[in-house]
């Protein structure tokens, strides 16, 4: 699969099977949001639900 940079999208965390690598920058064409709390009053009560473990070889 040829990964294509979402300008829209930035994302720093490279553990993501999703991030590009080489850029901050996410290639999915929408992600999904959520939380763990029931009631989210700062941002690290947030989640990216998009996220898929790089496995070691890509």
């Amino acid at each position: 699969m040829e990964m294509k940079k979402n300008d829209h999208i930035h994302c720093s965390v490279t553990q993501c099977k999703h991030n590009m690598g080489t850029e901050n920058y996410c290639c999915l064409n929408s992600i999904t949001i959520g939380t763990h709390e029931p009631n989210p009053t700062v941002p690290e009560c947030t989640d990216c639900f998009s996220f898929v473990k790089r496995s070691c070889c890509e």
